[in-house]
Order: C-alpha cells, then structure tokens, then sequence
C-alpha cells in the first residue's frame, strides 16, 4: 500500500534521526522546534514547512530530497493551474513588478500545495539574487499568497514588500514600530532593510511565500 506523502516524510525523518542517534528532543531542540512538533512530523500528523525541511536536513546531515519518495513511489492527487507570472522578484537588489498584467500558468499538485491546494489568489514567481541563497537560491520558484495588511503576518515569515516604488523578497521580523527585513544569505555584503512604520514612507507588503521550489542543480 502506498503511503501519502506526509507520512512517507515522517517515516524519513523519524529513520534518519534514529541512524543519527537522536531523541526527538535533542533534535527538536537543534532544529529549533519542540520535541512534541519532531513527533507530529514523523506520525505525518504534521506537515513540516519548507524553511523547517531545510534545517532538519542540515542538523541530520542529508539532502532534502532523502526525506522524499521516488517518483514511482508518490501519490499523485489532483492539480491546480495557478499564475505565473514571467518575470523575477529579487533576493537582493529590488525588481519593479508594476504593470505585469499577461501571465502563463503552472500546474501544481495538491500534494505539494497542501493547505494551501487550489487558492485562486495564490501566483508564482521567480527569484533572483543571492541574499536569500541559504533557503532559496536565485532561480527558485516561489508561490505567494497576497496580504491585505501586516496584521496577516507574523514575526519570520518571508514576504514580498514594496518599498519605492520596487519589490524585494525577505525574511521578515516585527520588532514594535520597525518592520525588519533580514536576508539570508552566504554573502555577509547583505543587510537589513528596516523600516520605521511612523515615517511616512512608501512601504506595503504584497504578499507570504508560502511554498517554494529549489532547483538543486
């Protein structure tokens, strides 16, 4: 019987932490998570997040596709065509997206989308530059759901922003009146953009990566 795929990563990650010979406390706590959050992952009641996939392989030593099946071995649900749009928001210096109005369209699996599986409001686009390169290399394909207001964000979720009249890509972090967006990059010549919400600058955040594909080669 085929497994589901929350399962078959949750099987992956509870084998590799045993070879590892971890608890799942002391990986929770290398990882960052709590220990009863390694357990929901590997009972595939809990679907890790992407930036939580990425530390795990790094603590464990493995390549994020270990803890994937092989094509033959997935289950394939049904797919949703969302937007893309072609062209590129940046991870380091800023791109203007303004007037981008033709777009094509991806066909993702339900699957890979999960919660967020067959949202019409969810586009896709891809990166370019280097600041975020520790998760998400130039060249990915990120799908972002729009935000209305920094009220439907919270503290380290990454986000695309509009600054000037130009968009970037970043973490984010909400420290009381200052919005700080941090890159993550191997490159220490990247710096924090912060913004000071009393000043009246021209600044709105367009939307939450909610998924997004490396291209590992």
């Amino acid at each position: 019987m085929k497994m589901k795929i929350n399962e078959f990563v949750g099987s992956r990650i509870k084998s590799i932490r045993k070879n590892r010979k971890l608890t799942q406390k002391e990986l929770g706590e290398k990882v960052g998570v709590k220990h009863n959050t390694i357990s929901s992952y590997e009972n595939g009641t809990n679907e890790p997040e992407q930036d939580i996939l990425f530390r795990l392989a790094d603590v464990l030593n493995v390549s994020i596709n270990d803890f994937f099946p092989y094509e033959e071995n997935l289950v394939i649900k049904d797919h949703y065509n969302y937007k893309h749009f072609p062209a590129y928001v940046s991870a380091g210096l800023p791109n203007d997206l303004d007037g981008i109005t033709e777009y094509e369209t991806i066909s993702i699996s339900d699957e890979v989308m999960g919660k967020y599986a067959g949202r019409k409001d969810i586009y896709f686009i891809k990166v370019n530059g280097e600041s975020m390169n520790k998760i998400i290399p130039h060249d990915s394909l990120v799908a972002i759901r729009p935000v209305s207001s920094i009220h439907d964000l919270k503290t380290g979720d990454i986000v695309v922003y509009r600054k000037d009249g130009e968009y970037a890509i970043k973490r984010l972090i909400i420290d009381g009146d200052k919005l700080i967006f941090k890159p993550e990059s191997h490159d220490q010549t990247f710096y924090d953009d912060v913004i000071d919400l009393n000043n009246e600058q021209e600044i709105s955040i367009k939307g939450k990566v909610v998924l997004y594909i490396v291209n590992l080669d």
